[in-house]
């Protein structure tokens, strides 16, 4: 396995990916990482890992990084750049709108 993809978990970090993955309330997105991450722990391949967890490998290169980082909490969900959304107080279907409005 090359340096790139060698991944380094400590028995804390594991534990805790661990337990996300039984956690059945975990969303699908961070369950993914955490499974891709033991993997390549235990030995496997970046392409083999993309493939069982269904990432494409560009992606899993980019958690390896984060996860070299900044540890398990390097999978997390960052902020996003961007406006947030504002929703309308009225509801979804007010007057057949979307819901969302821009401010203004």
């Amino acid at each position: 396995m090359s340096n790139r993809t060698a991944v380094l978990v400590t028995q804390e970090q594991r534990d805790e990916l661990e337990a996300w993955l039984r956690r059945q309330t975990a969303p699908a997105w961070l369950a993914r990482r955490a499974r891709a991450i033991l993997l390549l722990a235990d030995g496997h391949h970046v392409s083999e890992t993309a493939t069982r967890v269904d990432l494409p490998r560009r992606h899993l290169y980019k958690w390896i990084a984060r996860f070299r980082d900044r540890g398990v909490a390097g999978l997390q969900e960052g902020k996003r750049p961007g406006r947030p959304p504002v929703f309308s107080p009225r509801g979804r279907h007010a007057h057949c709108q979307t819901g969302v409005r821009t401010a203004g």
